[in-house]
């Protein structure tokens, strides 16, 4: 692919200093329209409720799932969250004790990328037979940082082959692209190459930023006024408080408008944001 002439398609000259004052502008005028009990809720029904640890085991998660199960009888003004994320060995503990009709989200390449495509061919795999209906795919970021774009493309490609019609979302790690225009870039050939969301980062290395997740956006919308494809923004790494949601919700609203305002195309992935929007709401 000549990925010159691609993104040449794609011009992006904002600085580091301009994004700043556009956020900026966004949240001191827009974010009180945002800041709203209908936003709260589309917030949690966005939600992929997230465990990734490290101890994580069967006896952990399966109550974290039953949690969920109880959300209509002891939550009944709230929607469902969106997904459930796991580690892939933890796929089926959520699949047999799911009993609502969550999506089950898991990761590959996990969380530097650093193995061999095959291998993340192979988990993908095994995730969707396993139960997974929602892979989330590390991009290999020293490949793209070293300017090996065929490389990354053809990985995400040959991911997304495997994952069909279930739904495929690559973690930029938007900390280490460093740039603004890294960032935009790397948003545009992950979504070139078949990513159905962009997220921001695993949450292992530099959190997210609300200047990382406003590039984010102006790629996604930059892709569809080019392509007429939509693409969606998942916001994780470090999002624990509702007002911090808010401010994201905020940004991608401002810049994606209403038509992106679905769980189709907006997600916050969050171990604690749940039990957040329950205090807030007062429930």
């Amino acid at each position: 692919m000549d990925f010159k002439s691609f993104f040449s398609a794609y011009p992006f000259s904002l600085t580091e200093e301009e994004i700043k004052l556009d956020v900026k502008h966004i949240i001191d005028h827009h974010f009180e329209n945002t800041d709203n009990l209908k936003s709260r809720k589309f917030l949690f029904s966005s939600l992929e409720i997230t465990s990734l640890s490290p101890t994580d085991r069967e006896d952990t998660i399966r109550p974290m799932v039953e949690d969920i199960n109880r959300i209509d009888e002891d939550y009944p003004e709230l929607p469902m969250p969106a997904s459930i994320c796991v580690y892939p060995a933890l796929i089926e503990t959520v699949k047999n004790t799911l009993t609502e009709e969550v999506g089950i989200t898991t990761v590959i390449g996990f969380p530097h990328a650093q193995t061999f495509p095959e291998i993340k061919i192979a988990e993908a795999s095994l995730s969707i037979l396993s139960g997974a209906t929602e892979i989330d795919m590390v991009m290999n970021v020293g490949k793209f940082l070293a300017g090996e774009y065929d490389d990354v493309y053809d990985e995400i490609h040959e991911v997304k082959d495997v994952c069909k019609d279930k739904t495929l979302k690559v973690i930029l790690e938007t900390g280490l692209l460093k740039t603004p225009e890294n960032i935009f870039k790397a948003s545009l050939l992950a979504m070139e190459a078949g990513a159905d969301f962009i997220k921001t980062t695993t949450g292992k290395t530099e959190p997210t930023t609300l200047n990382a997740v406003y590039t984010m956006c102006r790629a996604i919308r930059s892709y569809y006024e080019t392509t007429n494809i939509k693409k969606g923004i998942k916001v994780a790494g470090g999002v624990k408080t509702v007002q911090d949601a808010l401010m994201y919700l905020s940004i991608a609203k401002e810049i994606l408008e209403d038509d992106f305002m679905s769980i189709d195309y907006f997600r916050i992935g969050s171990s604690n944001l749940d039990k957040a929007l329950k205090k807030d709401l007062a429930i």
